[in-house]
């Protein structure tokens, strides 16, 4: 048996513009852009403030490798165009962290489907599922969105900017912080999740804890294709793809990637990333 380094955990699963940011898929995004005329590329991540910079005038966005992100008419005009100040395209799993931060924090009024307990506090915006259970102690600090049919608490703490899709249970006392959380997973009791990208499918057994800082508080690299790559983020936890599953009182050091379907032992410690296995026939 030997391990495979290609690609990235999340990417094995879908298309980039098919995850969600928000709870919204990236190509709904992209698609209720209001330029008439206007073209994206499927994997750029637009800010408002950008879009207003696209006129007849300047009718070409790059981004700052001048990859074209969003042009108006059949192809992007490189002769009359203009540089993004916070619009990308999507390449890595921390990108979507990234756009999933901007995303969450500009939501301003709530929007309330689901069920609050009286006991719990939201000290933010907060955007709530139908079908989904606030439970007694639970403090929802900052803007965060939860999808349908979720479990909440009891006495979780939950930080912006987060998103959790539907079907999601988060356990008893578990802290969540910045995080981007696909549908179906569970995150065990007594956790802690920061900065982390979690696909869908997955269960962190209790006490599964993210690390994300460095000692020496230079950025975190990660391994791209068999190279160390900056990701140009001081925090960030794990990245974990779909199907996951976590031993108790796992400890994960910041930046790992964890690969669909892979699992680890109670009471182990992520140093490395944990890759898919390859059996030779």
């Amino acid at each position: 048996m030997k391990s495979s380094s290609v690609a990235m955990p999340l990417f094995t699963t879908r298309a980039i513009e098919d995850f969600p940011i928000g709870n919204i898929l990236l190509r709904d995004h992209n698609a209720a852009t209001a330029i008439v005329g206007l073209r994206v590329h499927p994997h750029a991540w637009l800010t408002p403030e950008d879009l207003a910079l696209i006129t007849p005038a300047t009718p070409t966005l790059l981004d700052e490798q001048r990859t074209p992100l969003a042009w108006l008419g059949d192809s992007p005009e490189m002769a009359s165009a203009i540089v993004a100040n916070s619009s990308f395209i999507i390449v890595h799993p921390w990108d979507l962290l990234r756009a999933n931060e901007l995303y969450v924090a500009s939501l301003t009024g709530a929007s309330i489907h689901g069920e609050i307990h009286p006991n719990a506090v939201i000290d933010g915006t907060l955007h709530l599922g139908p079908g989904t259970r606030i439970l007694p102690g639970v403090f929802i600090e900052g803007n965060v969105v939860i999808g349908k049919n979720c479990k909440i608490g009891p006495n979780c703490y939950i930080r912006g900017n987060t998103s959790i899709g539907d079907h999601c249970h988060i356990g008893q006392s578990v802290e969540i912080k910045n995080c981007l959380i696909l549908s179906h997973t569970n995150v065990g009791h007594l956790s802690y999740i920061g900065d982390s990208v979690l696909g869908e499918h997955i269960n962190l057994g209790a006490g599964t804890t993210t690390s994300n800082l460095r000692h020496d508080g230079k950025n975190h690299r990660s391994m791209v294709n068999g190279t160390l790559i900056d990701t140009g983020r001081r925090k960030l936890g794990a990245i974990i793809g779909d199907g996951v599953h976590t031993g108790i009182n796992t400890s994960i050091y910041p930046g790992r990637q964890l690969w669909p379907n892979t699992t680890t032992r109670p009471g182990e410690i992520v140093q490395h990333d944990l890759l898919p296995l390859i059996t030779d026939h």
